[in-house]
């Protein structure tokens, strides 16, 4: 018997813009005929693409398109992408909340969903019948739901409101109390839509936690959320969705994640051309590039573990001032920044050569950062001034690539965005 659990091929899924229907009588008729005649639908032909940035002429949108892909059990799927990118949509089709306007889907099991915060809740009814209303709905017997009471009453937290009307419950208590039911009330199938990002961080390790627990217990997750961390941490491969259309599933979490975070409708930037925006009258900062201790470039800007990285920025000295201040901000694959780093740092009094032409450089040094994608920001700043850098859109991608650890007991990937190599000794107590 096959182990998989969801089967989705060319999946598609229009609406019409605009309009509270899907259509009108006379498109209907329209259809209808065209249906009889064996023609293709007239209105899928003229469909738009799901670009919400950008507006035409079509009446229609291709909220999905052509989506293929399989979930095995007691697998841990995330769902990404961008808002708008059709991972609702899909999450509703697979839940039965909307049909697909093209494709097949196949599921075996019962599906529990959270597809936003408090859905099949009843805001008059009281915490204690939303959870017997709610199992009824995801297919549970009274007895069942009976038996898992207690455990849902203590996971959620809500206990002392639990004979209050959900309608006075706080956005947090409402999610707790709807994640609680789905959770405890053993599906075979759990869709999680971003619900999390309501509770806090105490409720979201709890939810997190009950996920893992769920799926080592051969049931299934679909996952939709943006918390990065979390999908890395929980999801055994990842489904990216843009706009509409679906890549391939990817077994490599990490790696996904990162090309996603860094896929900013940009070309990866590996030597930085500035225009007039780094001028502060001053110092005009004109490239900015990566090399290793020779001054080499390298391909890809794909460093080793165990290389030095130089950081060369170069520019022209308009009219000479000392105390001026050039550096760079390095960011993580989550967007986070790691550090700032400025040439005055160490020196404050640092003397500034009066030439033309200029270049300032520094090193990071070796077995400092961890395996993964970073993004490195130029910053130009003056003592009198604040800095002039209100960009996102200018920086460099780099890539450290490659085993942390010489040791051929331990080669895995570690966790962390650093990964020093300390010296240790032994010694006697």
């Amino acid at each position: 018997m096959s182990d998989t659990v969801i089967k989705v091929e060319n999946l598609y899924k229009q609406y019409r813009l605009g309009q509270v229907s899907t259509g009108t009588i006379a498109h209907d008729i329209n259809r209808w005929f065209y249906k009889v005649r064996g023609k293709e639908d007239p209105y899928e032909m003229v469909t738009g693409l799901n670009t919400r940035d950008i507006k035409d002429n079509s009446e229609y949108v291709w909220a999905l398109q052509n989506i293929n892909f399989e979930v095995k059990q007691g697998e841990v799927l995330g769902i990404i992408g961008k808002n708008g990118a059709g991972k609702s949509t899909l999450l509703k089709i697979l839940s039965k909340v909307t049909s697909p306007t093209r494709g097949e889907i196949k599921v075996k099991g019962r599906i529990a969903s959270l597809l936003e915060v408090g859905t099949g809740f009843h805001p008059e009814l009281t915490g204690r019948e939303n959870i017997f209303l709610n199992g009824a709905i995801l297919g549970m017997s009274k007895s069942e739901i009976r038996s898992k009471f207690d455990e849902i009453v203590a996971f959620s937290g809500v206990e002392k409101y639990i004979d209050t009307p959900v309608k006075r419950y706080s956005s947090g208590m409402y999610v707790r109390l709807a994640f609680a039911v789905a959770a405890h009330l053993e599906p075979e199938i759990l869709i999680v839509d971003e619900v999390l990002a309501v509770g806090d961080a105490e409720f979201q390790k709890k939810c997190l936690g009950k996920m893992k627990d769920v799926s080592n217990q051969g049931r299934t997750v679909l996952f939709v959320s943006h918390n990065m961390n979390a999908l890395e941490n929980l999801c055994d491969r990842i489904l990216q969705i843009n706009k509409g259309q679906s890549y391939p599933i990817q077994t490599d979490v990490r790696r996904t994640i990162q090309n996603y975070l860094f896929d900013d409708s940009t070309i990866q930037k590996h030597q930085l051309i500035l225009g007039e925006k780094y001028n502060n009258f001053e110092f005009a900062l004109k490239k900015i590039y990566l090399t290793d201790l020779q001054d080499n470039l390298l391909e890809g800007n794909c460093f080793s573990p165990f290389d030095d990285i130089k950081i060369n920025l170069e520019g022209d000295l308009n009219k000479f001032d000392n105390r001026l201040r050039i550096g760079f901000e390095l960011k993580d694959s989550n967007h986070q920044t790691l550090f700032f780093s400025f040439n005055r740092d160490i020196d404050e009094n640092l003397q500034i050569d009066e030439n033309k032409n200029i270049k300032f450089s520094t090193i990071i040094p070796k077995h400092m950062l961890n395996e993964g994608e970073y993004k490195l920001h130029p910053w130009i700043d003056l003592y009198h001034l604040s800095n002039i850098n209100d960009s996102e859109n200018e920086f460099i991608n780099f890539t450290i690539q490659g085993k942390i650890s010489n040791s051929h007991y331990y080669n895995k990937s570690r966790p962390g965005v650093i990964a020093p190599l300390l010296t240790w000794k032994q010694s006697k107590i």
